[in-house]
């Protein structure tokens, strides 16, 4: 099972980030042939800063590196090394509806918050379409926010198969329910654009300042407490086997240890948690050609993949060579 998913180099990592997505790539690794790329051309909709896109980039791929994508398991790139999925992108635009364009949320969305309208956010989903149907991917993992995309996806790959027979696999997105949503500081979902992240490869001292702003409520230190609606132990138990998670709500229910102790507590979970990730980073940071290298080597086999595939399909569409 070809199971294919990207992600944007957007920055910093924070815990949300690795709960919500990243860990389920490093579980998907061990039962699936797995490819993961970097979204570069993407996130051209949004980052117009050429050097800060550059280092985001290898960033993103230090990070994933550091935090567990195995590429001897996976076969992981950078979009921007196979530019075929840039001529399917435009060969799929001829088999695109505009009216499937234009009833996707998240172009709708993104304009409201701001985002400036032009043909690249607009025309997103169909370059998202071209990188999932050049690799004969049949699983795409996403949140609900982005079934939309999939389902598009399968609108053009029918539209397309329509015409020249069974030439795209139709994928099937897969949602996983059991992802829990992550607090950040304030309770609401953890996010960058509500400013209440933890990252993950901050310093000791950020760490601590971060953890110091939950926000709790203010029951008194020898009373209990109610695990249930406090975003510390929420936290906490993401870090937590069965019987930890036990243990800590019984020292909620005790009593005699305030919000301090278990913010306390969460920091170490924390800071012990990544510490391998933080040691391999910092091996990755000092060995930069090895990351190219490697992003290098998943390039060529995703642009085998990709070279075959178009081969096929400049044939049917009468590109003539």
């Amino acid at each position: 099972m070809r199971v294919l998913t990207g992600i944007q180099p957007s920055g910093a990592l924070h815990i949300g980030n690795y709960f919500g997505a990243i860990k389920q790539m490093i579980d998907l690794q061990e039962k699936s042939d797995l490819f993961i790329f970097i979204a570069n051309y993407h996130a051209l909709t949004s980052l117009k800063d050429g050097e800060a896109l550059k280092n985001n980039t290898l960033d993103a791929a230090i990070n994933f590196l550091s935090l567990g994508i195995d590429p001897s398991k996976v076969t992981f790139w950078a979009q921007s090394d196979v530019k075929e999925v840039l001529e399917l992108y435009w060969i799929l635009s001829g088999y695109t509806p505009m009216g499937l364009l234009e009833r996707a949320h998240s172009y709708k969305d993104k304009v409201a918050k701001g985002i400036a309208a032009n043909h690249s956010l607009f025309s997103y989903p169909v370059l998202m379409a071209a990188d999932i149907l050049l690799y004969d991917s049949e699983v795409i993992p996403v949140g609900k926010d982005q079934i939309q995309h999939v389902e598009i996806t399968r609108d053009i790959a029918i539209k397309f198969n329509n015409d020249f027979g069974d030439i795209f696999k139709v994928p099937e997105f897969k949602v996983d329910e059991e992802v829990a949503t992550v607090p950040g500081l304030d309770g609401a979902k953890m996010s960058k654009s509500y400013g209440n992240t933890i990252d993950i490869f901050c310093t000791e001292k950020e760490l601590k300042k971060a953890t110091s702003r939950i926000v709790t409520d203010s029951t008194p230190m020898e009373e209990p407490k109610d695990y249930l609606t406090c975003n510390v132990f929420a936290l906490a138990k993401l870090f937590l086997e069965n019987d930890e998670v036990e243990a800590l709500k019984a020292r909620y229910q005790k009593g005699g240890e305030g919000y301090g102790h278990f913010k306390a507590y969460l920091n170490t979970l924390i800071w012990d948690y990544f510490a391998p990730a933080r040691e391999k980073r910092a091996y990755y940071l000092e060995n930069k050609q090895e990351v190219f290298a490697i992003l290098d080597e998943g390039a060529n086999k995703a642009r085998t993949i990709a070279r075959e595939k178009m081969a096929s399909i400049r044939d049917l569409v009468g590109i003539y060579r």
